[in-house]
This record gives C-alpha cells, structure tokens and sequence, in this order.
C-alpha cells in the first residue's frame, strides 16, 4: 500500500481553504441581511422585479454569492490536489483567487453586475488556470513514476 506523504508546507493550503469558508460564510450572512433588507423571504432563491422593487440589487447580492458557491468544489480540488505536489505555490495562488472572490462578490452585490469584473474580481479564472497547472504537474509527475 502507498503511503501518502505531505509536506509540512501543505498546511498553508489547509489555512487557505479555512479562510475561504470565512469569506464564504460573510457572503451568506451578506444575502441573509439583503433578504431582510429586501423582504424576500425563503424559499425563494431570487427576486422578481415584477414582484419586487429591489429585486435587481437582491439578485446581485444572491448572485454573487451563487456564482461562489457553484465553482468552490472546482477551486477546493484543484487547491488540494496541486497543493500536493506544490504546496506554496498552490495555497499563494488559492490567497488570490480568494481575494478576487471578495472583489467580484462586493462589486456584484454594488448592484451593477458589470463591477464583478471592473477590478481584482476578474482574476479568479487565470487564478483557478494557475491552480490548474499545479494540479496538472502533480498527475504528470504520478504518472512518470
């Protein structure tokens, strides 16, 4: 049986998923306070401007947030599995992607879409590319033996 090792440097990725779950928990209490704010109430997942005013600037806020959570699964593995082989790197590129996940969020929920990418929010996919490359060279490296 393989024994699995990590480098002590892996704990920065461990840090790095913990602080997004900060930043991912921030955004839902973000929505939370919007629903109040905008009265709409659950189950309702988005606002409609026939029905509701600020249903533009809730959709945002709600938006921003769902844009998150739809590409966490994709930025916590390519995170792990390239913070195997690189742990430095792929936790300094994961810091990134969170700080530009903060940017695109709190540009969205300004309630002008087009601000989510008008600053460091637009850097999250070249991020992810980055994390990509790490996890890349981790397979390559496993399949040469």
């Amino acid at each position: 049986m393989a024994e699995l090792f990590l480098p002590k440097e892996f704990g920065y990725v461990a840090l790095v998923i913990v602080l997004y779950c900060f930043l991912n928990t921030w955004m839902a209490l973000q929505v939370g306070r919007a629903r109040k704010k905008y009265k709409v109430f659950y189950p309702v997942l988005y606002a409609l401007e026939s029905e509701n005013k600020d249903a533009k600037l809730f959709n945002c806020i709600q938006r921003g947030h769902q844009n998150s959570l739809e590409l966490m699964p994709m930025f916590f593995t390519l995170l792990i599995l390239g913070g195997f082989r690189h742990p430095v790197a792929s936790a300094s590129i994961g810091l990134f992607y969170i700080v530009s996940r903060y940017f695109y969020f709190t540009g969205y929920a300004s309630g002008v879409p087009e601000k989510r990418l008008s600053n460091i929010g637009k850097f999250g996919f070249p991020a992810l590319f980055g994390l990509m490359i790490c996890t890349i060279s981790l397979g390559v490296t496993l399949l040469a033996g």
